[in-house]
């Protein structure tokens, strides 16, 4: 009896997990540059009642007799695929398509990587996250020249009156 309420207890558990990481996948369905999540469930150990057999000359084989006790939560994965790119108008909305690749933002010397693509520029020609205000970093080019590579990056900064 306490098998089967066990087994029917995960089960439910398991159940509330699964709602907890679809609920969200739901709820951030337009929401630019969200990757949703998955979760992989696994058996919790089973009971064996008998062992298999081989047939013999007056039975066919037997199967093992198990009981399961239940399961539980694997993983929850990060699903990293690319969603649909749409055109949008601005210039300043971009978009990864290919590759596991992210933006780099920050926020004083702390640095942040995001999926959101949807910039602007505020006032002083900043690049930015409108809806937090974080910068979005990259190389800028120096006298024509652009040093790429390592933790060099900066602000993308395009002053007024400049093209991009």
């Amino acid at each position: 009896m306490m098998r089967a309420l066990w087994s029917a207890a995960s089960g439910m558990k398991a159940q509330q997990a699964h709602m907890d990481v679809v609920a969200p996948n739901i709820a951030n369905v337009n929401t630019t540059g969200f990757k949703a999540s998955r979760v992989t469930f696994a058996d919790m150990i089973s009971q064996n009642l008998s062992g298999a057999a081989a047939p013999n000359g007056t039975l066919g084989g037997v199967n093992p007799k198990q009981i399961g006790l239940g399961m539980s939560v694997a993983s929850t994965d990060l699903i990293y695929t690319n969603g649909s790119v749409q055109q949008t108008g601005k210039n300043t909305d971009v978009a990864i398509s290919r590759g596991d690749g992210l933006f780099v933002v920050s926020k004083g010397d702390q640095k942040y990587y995001t999926r959101n693509g949807a910039f602007e520029f505020d006032a002083q020609g900043n690049l930015t996250i409108p809806s937090t205000g974080l910068y979005v970093q990259g190389y800028m080019a120096n006298n024509g020249v652009l040093a790429v590579g390592g933790d060099n990056t900066t602000k993308i900064r395009i002053p007024a009156g400049k093209s991009m």
